[in-house]
């Protein structure tokens, strides 16, 4: 079960959105416009996920405004023997999804509206942020999600753009872009929904197997071991910084035989107060947890464990203090999986 209150995240609609289907441009630009209009991209397949980032743009545009939800599998982003041929299309349920989440326009062009001379000569490229993680692994890949992300936004026309927090990088390198090259639009990152096991919700989940399922559930296992190792870390952080520099309680504990009590007194002494929490502890607790599912059947095969800053998804330093990002990736079977968690470091006590 998800950490969240509320897993769901905005409630949906209580009656479906009229929903209208279009697969052009010119019949989107020709939609009259009032209030703020909110976009979502997706590439179809839409699950809870998604559900809840267009609950959230519905939030977002208001009553006057309009919710427009992109359905686009764009082959730029697909690497050499990836599943572009087998990536789920089903583009009738998305439309039913999308209306009960409260948008007004599902917008599915063809590849010839999106890139009418063929793939284009000229792409947005991703820079260095796009060189590392999921950009090493899959090389190419981020310059295929900016130019499509820059397409469908010269064609939406949105004011505010939602991505989900599950795609970090891609989130990070989206904004970047936009910052860069002056977009007029504002990005939301919305985020990460999980299914009641934890597992973070995803297109491909449904080709795991029931085998596969349980050794993928290592990924957010993994993750929340991060997360609580830094809690401890932090909340001894939080005491050292209020305790005394001084042994005198622990000898006063110690004078009246309660050991125990002492040696947290010590522990809590010792502890530095203006330093921050250990990063190489966090992927340790991390780690232990993928390690072990190695040896399981199906085995999760790891492709990276990464602590990162937003800023640039390089690893922190070891005297890291602000916003981190907890990110791993892996393949169980022939599926890979993604998944993060934020973290933050040297929190005031």
């Amino acid at each position: 079960m998800s950490e969240e209150t509320n897993p769901r995240g905005p409630q949906a609609p209580e009656t479906p959105r009229d929903t209208t289907l279009l697969h052009t441009t010119a019949d989107l630009r020709a939609r009259p416009r009032t209030g703020r209009r909110v976009v979502v991209m997706t590439m179809g397949a839409l699950h809870e996920g998604h559900a809840t980032l267009v609950r959230t743009a519905r939030q977002a545009a208001g009553p006057g405004g309009e919710v427009v939800v992109t359905v686009f599998v764009n082959p730029l982003q697909f690497g050499a023997g990836e599943d572009l041929d087998r990536y789920p299309r089903t583009l009738e349920a998305d439309i039913k999804t999308a209306s009960q989440a409260g948008a007004d326009v599902v917008f599915a062009p063809a590849a010839e509206e999106v890139y009418p001379g063929g793939e284009p000569q000229v792409r947005v490229t991703a820079g260095p942020m796009g060189t590392v993680l999921e950009g090493a692994t899959r090389p190419g890949h981020f310059d295929g999600v900016l130019t499509v992300v820059a397409k469908l936004l010269h064609l939406t026309a949105p004011d505010v753009a939602l991505f989900g927090q599950k795609d970090a990088q891609q989130l990070a390198v989206i904004r970047r872009m936009v910052r860069d090259l002056n977009f007029d639009v504002e990005i939301v990152g919305v985020p990460t929904v999980r299914e009641d096991d934890g597992l973070a919700r995803s297109s491909r989940n449904r080709y795991l197997s029931p085998e596969e399922r349980r050794t993928a559930l290592a990924l957010s296992r993994a993750l929340f071991a991060g997360r609580d190792r830094h809690a401890a870390q932090e909340a001894l952080r939080a005491r050292a910084a209020l305790a005394p520099a001084t042994h005198a309680r622990v000898d006063g504990l110690n004078a009246l035989g309660e050991a125990r009590a002492a040696a947290d007194a010590h522990a809590v002494a010792q502890a530095v107060p203006a330093g921050p929490a250990g990063p190489a502890a966090v992927r340790a607790a991390a780690r232990q947890v993928l390690d072990e599912a190695r040896r399981l059947r199906p085995p999760l095969v790891l492709d990276y464990l990464a602590l990162v800053d937003p800023a640039d998804f390089r690893e922190i330093a070891p005297d890291h203090r602000g916003e981190a990002i907890l990110a791993v990736a892996a393949k169980v079977g022939t599926t890979r999986l993604i998944d993060n968690i934020p973290l933050t470091f040297g929190a005031p006590a």
